[in-house]
């Protein structure tokens, strides 16, 4: 068995903010971007493939969070994550410079490599510094990170989109990675002995084809709007062929990068499931709601950014007042509590009509909040706590890979939906100037002249669109609260 040793030479305070810089950074790239995708898809025209600016990035994070996680049992946190943060650099800078879809979508998916890295690793090096006890309360101070990108992000994405260009919205990883990178190397440290443990590499290459086919089985179905179309078929064939030959070597190897065995807990399975559920939910709001506030209410980049902010405040108080609860508070129960409120915002979403106001936006952000603060820290400190403490690195990844494959699924699920909606509309409206090319340009607050009557109709038919995508989303809520109960009702040690 490897032995990890943090030595007292590392600085818990400094490491811990350094571990706040990478999750803002992780944190703002997902709220500047979605700010900024309406105005790119308007310059890029890509609205029927705008799916895999997100999905490319999700996807080859998703792959590389177990590989990383292994990586870092192996040969340390500490190599491992900087190693992550500097091909997300990359990444980001590459994206600045990209010049059209192709060239985005491919620096995209270079850059979720080193998030794959980057997100796993940061909950793994908490849990290493710092005893159960305190976890919770650390887990909860480290989401003010997800607050303060919330506020600048939307606000700095959407001030770069209106007076600059899109571009520069990627660029700021790149000082702010550098000052990540400076942190970690001086103030922490680690012994990591030498082993026999070795990597599996077999099932590293069958996880690997696996989860690539069955998140591009998802990418395609929502591209394509059919879920039994050839590709998807063969995708999802593949994936089920490799996977199964996956678990199958996991069980034979005697150093496996899952632990399958993690799986029989069934409060780690839930945890899990309802982390996937609700990152679908969120994505789907990340998406989907400025596209609303930009296209529907005609309002610039930057407002609809801040529509995002008071989510992000409220994921702070969600993240302590789960961490407090959980001190004297079954796990099943608080998770609950954090499911109602996702669940309540998803109503919420669901009922709007296409006169409601900006304010209800900002209403709606400040109840899913303090869902998403206490579900998600709550979900990923069950799948830590309930797992020998030797597994806990692979039950990090394990929780961190299934938020992303939620993501992946929730976009596939909504933007199929989405698609499927305005395309059928639009096919059956004859009026003109009703065409999909104004559609793309209606979310552009600087759209090119459109007339009058044909920008009322386009609204109607985005509005019928985002509203059966709220639909949707309420579903997904319903399901997420349900799969919260198989949960035990343990209490937090």
């Amino acid at each position: 068995m490897k032995r990890r040793m943090i030595l007292k030479t590392t600085h818990v305070k400094w490491v811990t903010v350094a571990i706040f810089v990478s999750t803002f950074m992780t944190a703002i790239e997902g709220t500047i971007v979605s700010t900024a995708v309406p105005r790119i898809v308007s310059e890029l025209n890509g609205i029927s493939i705008m799916n895999w600016v997100f999905s490319i990035y999700l996807l080859t994070s998703a792959v590389c969070v177990p590989i990383f996680g292994k990586l870092a049992d192996i040969f340390g946190r500490k190599p491992i994550f900087i190693i992550g943060t500097i091909v997300f650099m990359i990444g980001s800078a590459l994206c600045g410079l990209a010049q059209d879809m192709t060239q985005l979508i491919i620096f995209r998916a270079i850059q979720g490599i080193g998030a794959g890295s980057i997100m796993p690793l940061s909950f793994i090096i908490i849990a290493d510094i710092y005893s159960v006890e305190k976890r919770a309360k650390v887990m909860g101070l480290n989401g003010a990170a997800w607050g303060i990108a919330g506020i600048f992000g939307p606000l700095l994405g959407g001030f770069l989109v209106d007076f600059l260009t899109w571009h520069w919205i990627f660029f700021i990883n790149v000082p702010i990675g550098i000052i990540l990178i400076i942190l970690m190397q001086i103030f922490f440290h680690e012994k990591v002995e030498k082993s026999e443990q070795t990597i599996d590499y077999i099932g590293t290459f069958l996880l690997t084809i696996g989860l690539v086919a069955l998140l591009l089985g998802f990418q395609f179905a929502g591209d394509t709007l059919s879920w039994v179309s050839p590709n998807v078929l063969l995708a999802f064939g593949i994936a089920v062929l490799f996977l199964g030959l996956f678990i199958w070597q996991e069980n034979r190897t005697k150093y496996p990068i899952l632990p399958l065995p993690m799986f029989k807990n069934l409060s780690f399975t839930f945890a899990n499931v309802v982390a996937i559920l609700a990152s679908a939910f969120l994505i789907g709001v990340n998406v989907y709601m400025p596209m609303w506030v930009q296209g529907i209410l005609g309002l610039s980049a930057t407002i609809a950014g801040f529509t995002l902010a008071p989510m992000s405040i409220t994921w702070i108080i969600g993240s302590f007042i789960g961490g407090k609860m959980i001190e004297s508070s079954s796990i099943r129960r608080v998770i609950g509590l954090g499911t109602f409120f996702i669940g309540l915002a998803g109503l919420w979403l669901m009922v709007l009509t296409k006169d409601a106001t900006i304010w209800m936006f900002l209403g709606a952000s400040a109840v899913m909040g303090l869902g998403f603060g206490i579900t998600i820290t709550m979900t990923t400190i069950t799948a830590q706590n309930v797992v020998a403490p030797r597994d806990m690195g692979a039950a990090t990844s394990v929780n961190t890979l299934f938020r992303t494959l939620g993501q992946v699924m929730g976009m596939a699920i909504f933007g199929t939906i989405f698609n499927s909606t305005t395309t059928r509309l639009l096919a059956e409206n004859k009026s003109p100037g009703v065409t999909h090319d104004n559609l793309t340009q209606l979310l552009n607050p600087n759209h090119a002249p459109i007339a009058a009557e044909a920008v009322a109709q386009l609204k109607d038919v985005l509005y019928s669109g985002l509203h059966t995508v709220f639909i949707s989303m309420l579903v997904i809520t319903i399901i997420t609260f349900l799969f919260h109960l198989p949960i035990k009702t343990m209490k937090y040690k």
